[in-house]
Formats: C-alpha cells, sequence, structure tokens
C-alpha cells in the first residue's frame, strides 16, 4: 500500500481497539517491577551454585499426541543444556556417555519459558558428571513457577578421533 491511503491510520485504530478489549493491555501500562512479579521468575543461578545455562520455549511442532510436550524433545533438551559446563571445563570435544537418572515431575505446555540450570557433581580424568534441573515459567496472567525435570548426565572428554581423553585441570 502507498502512503497517504489510511493504511498506518487503519493499523493505530485496530492496535488501540484491540488495547480496548484486552484487560491485561489495560491494566498493564509498563513491565517494570511495581507491577511485573519478578520475584517469580526463574533467576540466573540456584542457591546450590547450579548455572542458567539455557532457555527455550517449547512450540506446537514439539508435542506428543497427547497435546503435551514430547518427553524425548525435552530429554534432547537436557542434553544439549547440560553440556556447556563440562564443554567449558574440558576444554574440547564431549560426547553424552551416559543418561544416568531422568525424572519427568511435571509435564511441559506449549508456552512454557523452561530454564535450565546446571551444576558439575564430578570430575573425573576423562568425564563430568552434571545435575540438571528444569523449570518452567506458565501462566503468564498469574506466573508460576514449576520444577518439570531433574536429571544427572555424565560426558567424556574426547579427542579429534573420538576416543577418551584426560581432562587438563588449571
Amino acid at each position: 500500500m502507498e502512503p497517504g491511503n489510511g493504511a498506518v491510520a487503519n493499523w493505530r485504530i485496530a492496535q488501540v481497539s484491540w488495547k480496548n478489549h484486552c484487560p491485561t493491555l489495560r491494566r498493564r501500562k509498563t513491565m517494570n517491577p511495581s507491577n511485573h512479579p519478578a520475584s517469580v521468575m526463574a533467576p540466573s543461578s540456584l542457591p546450590d551454585g547450579s548455572q542458567l545455562v539455557m532457555r527455550v520455549m517449547p512450540m506446537p511442532a514439539d508435542t506428543n499426541p497427547n497435546g503435551d510436550i514430547f518427553g524425548g524433545w525435552l530429554m534432547a533438551q537436557v542434553d544439549m543444556a547440560g553440556a556447556v559446563l563440562p564443554s567449558r571445563v574440558a576444554k574440547g570435544r564431549i560426547a553424552t556417555v551416559a543418561v544416568n537418572q531422568f525424572l519427568f515431575k511435571q509435564t511441559v505446555s506449549v508456552g512454557d519459558l523452561l530454564s535450565f540450570y546446571a551444576r558439575i557433581e564430578r570430575i573425573g580424568t576423562t568425564s563430568i558428571t552434571v545435575h540438571m534441573e528444569v523449570y518452567a515459567e506458565r501462566n503468564p496472567a498469574k506466573l508460576q513457577l514449576v520444577k518439570v525435570t531433574e536429571a544427572n548426565l555424565t560426558y567424556v572428554a574426547i579427542d579429534r578421533d573420538g576416543r577418551p581423553r584426560p581432562i587438563l585441570r588449571d
């Protein structure tokens, strides 16, 4: 459309009209601590020293036949997030060698904002074991923070040929 034909004016009318019919937008003027429940949002670290290593929001393509997020998708995300700290410690290539424990504590839904926390449990000669916790921020109108998954994974440092190599410690 060319300028001057009213397209911008029509868009602004639609925007104002939509705001008038959406109670959330009428109430919320700006995102600041006085009108946003920041205390419920996922923190950048946990009291046990776990670090936030990844955030992701599942989409409809990630659902199982029941409409919940497919467990295999969540396991893949935990594996990727769990590799962040070991790859820093190993200073090179790593591979997942074991999923020692994996607990699905709550279902995950489309639109949940997932926060993945990692804490190194053990550093061996060639391997690193990581404890993972995953929290979901859900229900934006009345924000809730829910632990949805816990896992323990072991990664092994590998050389360019894919064989285990020692982890050099500082």
